[in-house]
């Protein structure tokens, strides 16, 4: 496995206290057989947020030791556990190859980190689907934010699959609609300096949004923000966000 390569991880309810786990070879990575190493849900590199890993640790948790002996009690337990792990592969993006182990079936499945499909095999897109690293930036008539070979885009694009929260999308699009009002009242009214204040309050507005936006899509994207496209030159910026670390 090279570094450029993602990370594997099963995840699978044995009743122990993290349901995820890893290879000791990571050239073993397609031997289902081979994932015995506990990953601990406070692990650094996953990052992830208190209420998910207690989700992930409770759903575990939950499985009966010997085992279910009821049908319906097992569906619904791989219901709920495929659910937390559709959060979990979502959170951490393109960087993790991750697994679900579905008892019901014996049998496992790839999940996508953007479109919320389960797979056969490990890179059923021939390509990336959905943006990786995301750009903040404000300008008029377009949408707020920007990833390559995908173009400027609105927060809740079913195509982009970002699952942000619904304060964050509908503070994105006030945002970017805050930013065409003002560009509209600055070209009908010429008058310089009218707007300035305005302008300053878009650009720190924005760069709060950014890492909002960072913060939610996990420390495995990087999230830059760009500033005012049609601000003036003290509201252009670069400042990179991977997780809630400025880097």
């Amino acid at each position: 496995m090279t570094p450029e390569e993602p990370r594997h991880l099963l995840v699978r309810a044995r009743g122990e206290t993290s349901p995820l786990y890893e290879t000791a070879d990571p050239w073993a990575q397609d031997d289902l057989g081979a994932f015995t190493v506990p990953v601990p849900l406070d692990d650094e590199r996953l990052l992830l947020p208190p209420e998910l890993a207690e989700a992930l640790g409770a759903w575990s948790l939950s499985r009966p030791p010997g085992g279910f002996t009821s049908r319906p009690d097992l569906r619904r337990h791989v219901k709920q556990g495929l659910a937390v792990a559709q959060r979990l592969a979502r959170r951490l993006g393109p960087a993790w190859s991750v697994r679900f182990w579905d008892e019901g079936h014996g049998s496992a499945k790839w999940l996508c980190w953007g479109c919320d499909r389960l797979h056969w095999e490990r890179d059923s897109h021939d390509t990336p689907p959905h943006p990786v690293d995301v750009t903040v930036e404000g300008e008029f008539k377009y949408g707020p934010l920007r990833s390559e070979g995908f173009g400027d885009f609105f927060p809740d694009d079913p195509a982009a699959a970002l699952s942000l929260s619904e304060d964050l999308v509908a503070d994105l699009y006030r945002w970017a609609r805050a930013i065409d009002d003002t560009l509209n009242a600055d070209l009908r009214d010429q008058v310089d300096g009218k707007y300035d204040a305005e302008w300053e309050r878009l650009f720190h507005e924005g760069a709060e949004l950014a890492k909002r936006v960072a913060h939610e899509l996990g420390p495995d994207r990087t999230v830059t923000y760009k500033g005012l496209a049609n601000g003036g030159l003290a509201a252009l910026t670069l400042v990179r966000w991977r997780g809630d670390r400025q880097v």
